[in-house]
């Protein structure tokens, strides 16, 4: 049987709802009351979300990294086997198809650093410094200046590492590294600048070289890997599947910044849930609320409803309105809660929130309320869904009454 829905039948059920304006109201508030939580705890976490991602792309990965296949399995150990060539004509021909924000040569490496009798390990990314520049705009500097030429004979060094070594800016320092023949190599630069990201574990080992440093260090050409930053991350997959198709198979691999960001992947997986057992809950406490409504509602129209169906009124008839009540419920509360959800958000956002430095940062942050296209459907469904289910048994209760004993109420 279809069941079709006039629109009489919706200005029926509005009446219905208004002959008590408190209860309505309640109810309103409720599902209202439920979309804003949902919408500031979601935006909360989205914002999070969106932070880690751009902090992640614009600190380490970029948005796409070339490398020659298996290098993240092992070439960390062994960069030697799985050098990219110095090759110009392809790089210009990724440039020209993707138009990248910058496609940036990078040469990882690692060895041991030293000042004085202090003696620590790193890892390192050798850079062209104006190429890298665009990826790198969530270094923070903290102290000094940042690489500005590949022709320099100088160092950056992570907050937590030139912590540890008791370096200042000025200073000298020596990287010791193995070339691949097996014998080490040393060279003596001077540390211009200290840099922190999001990350503090990266920060106690990392630093920055310009590449041809990395290179003669290394006693090598070419790179480890090339580095593309999108104009958005939202390209990124486009962008993979067009490189992964123009680029020989057996000679590169490419490989999206999120296969690479396990720590942000983990931290999404988690708050997740988290927003998820939010969701269950608020959606609980409105299904709670709406029926009670509704099953008032329903005690207190009992003569109604029988006299409705003593005069032929059909049964299925009856459960629709009050399906139809709940359903209005919902897209009343939901939209009155987005909206008051979004200034609620703005103002947030504006003032501000002070957090304390998270697991795996040295540094607090000041958090803001971002409500997305996708959370603003999520509220709504979650409004729509729960009031319809809520109205369920008051609905079923109201259309299966005895008509002899609906009408025998209150008599």
């Amino acid at each position: 049987m279809t069941i079709l829905i006039s629109p009489s039948d919706i200005h029926i059920a509005t009446r219905n709802l208004l002959r008590n304006v408190k209860r309505t109201s309640v109810a309103v508030l409720a599902v209202g009351g439920g979309v804003v939580a949902f919408l500031l705890a979601g935006g909360f976490i989205a914002y999070i979300f969106k932070e880690m991602r751009e902090a992640t792309i614009h600190s380490q990965l970029g948005h796409v990294q070339i490398v020659r296949p298996g290098y993240f399995e092992k070439g960390i150990a062994d960069p030697f086997s799985f050098l990219l060539p110095a090759d110009p004509e392809r790089m210009a021909q990724i440039e020209a198809s993707l138009r990248p924000e910058t496609l940036a040569p990078r040469m990882s490496f690692s060895g041991l650093i030293s000042r004085g009798d202090a003696t620590m390990p790193f890892i390192a990314d050798g850079i062209d410094p104006a190429k890298e520049e665009p990826i790198s705009s969530r270094i923070m500097i903290v102290e000094g200046r940042a690489l500005e030429d590949v022709a320099e004979k100088s160092v950056v060094v992570g907050e937590g590492l030139a912590a540890g070594l008791g370096v200042k800016v000025g200073e000298s320092v020596v990287l010791l590294a193995t070339k691949e023949n097996g014998t080490p190599n040393a060279v003596e630069l001077k540390v211009v600048g200290i840099f922190a990201t999001s990350t503090k574990d990266y920060d106690d080992y990392a630093l920055r070289v310009p590449i041809p440093v990395a290179r003669k260090l290394m006693a090598v050409t070419g790179s480890t890997s090339w580095v593309i930053l999108l104009a958005a991350t939202d390209r990124t997959e486009a962008a993979v599947k067009a490189l992964a198709k123009a680029l020989p198979k057996g000679d590169f691999e490419v490989v999206p910044w999120t296969a690479l960001a396990d720590f942000y992947n983990k931290t999404v997986v988690l708050f997740s849930k988290q927003v998820s057992v939010v969701k269950f809950i608020i959606g609980l406490i409105i299904i709670l609320t709406i029926s009670n409504t509704q099953m008032m509602t329903v005690l207190e129209r009992t003569t109604e409803i029988g006299t409705s169906m003593a005069i032929g009124l059909k049964r299925w008839v009856i459960v629709k309105f009050f399906l139809l009540e709940g359903l209005i419920l919902g897209i009343v509360g939901g939209v009155a809660g987005i909206v008051l959800g979004y200034l609620l958000g703005e103002l947030i956002s504006w003032v501000g929130i002070p957090m304390p430095a998270p697991p795996g940062m040295a540094r607090g942050y000041i958090g803001k309320i971002l409500i997305t296209p996708e959370l603003v459907v999520d509220a709504l469904v979650l409004a729509v869904v729960t009031t319809l289910a809520a109205s369920i048994m008051p609905a079923w209760k109201a259309g299966s009454m005895n008509i002899v004993d609906a009408l025998r109420t209150n008599q």
